[in-house]
């Protein structure tokens, strides 16, 4: 069963949002991540932000970029799930470690509130999803 189909058949809760609605969402997210993830990377490599600030940031990249393959090459609920939630987790942590190491970064947290939103939205999305279709 393809992917789209598989997906379509799962059982959701009347919330959720349409499928088609994913696709913009997702790509101005990442213009955001982009740029301001950029900039803390970019600012921990030339010294001006301590390392350990990047690690949160790099950690939430790998769990954001599994969370696809997870769900819809897997088609594992329970997985992505999890990965889910330490999508969140990671991001949570990347906003208070850069908001507490770098005064000059604090823009990166406001710029990244509607990721975290949406995170958590998607979260209580992918739980209802895991629950219905158990």
């Amino acid at each position: 069963m393809d992917t789209y189909n598989w997906y379509s058949q799962l059982i959701k809760p009347s919330w959720a949002p349409p499928s088609w609605l994913f696709g913009p969402v997702w790509t101005a997210l990442y213009a955001i991540i982009a740029v301001t993830y950029g900039t803390v990377f970019y600012k921990t490599f030339s010294g001006k932000v301590p390392r350990w600030v990047a690690l949160p940031f790099a950690l939430n990249l790998i769990f954001n970029l599994a969370f696809t393959p997870i769900q819809f090459g897997l088609k594992n609920n329970l997985l992505a799930t999890l990965d889910i939630l330490l999508v969140v987790g990671t991001l949570t942590w990347a906003l208070f470690a850069v908001w507490r190491a770098s005064p000059d970064l604090r823009w990166v947290v406001y710029a990244n509130s509607p990721y975290l939103l949406w995170g958590l939205f998607a979260t209580v999305l992918q739980i209802s999803i895991t629950v219905l279709n158990a």
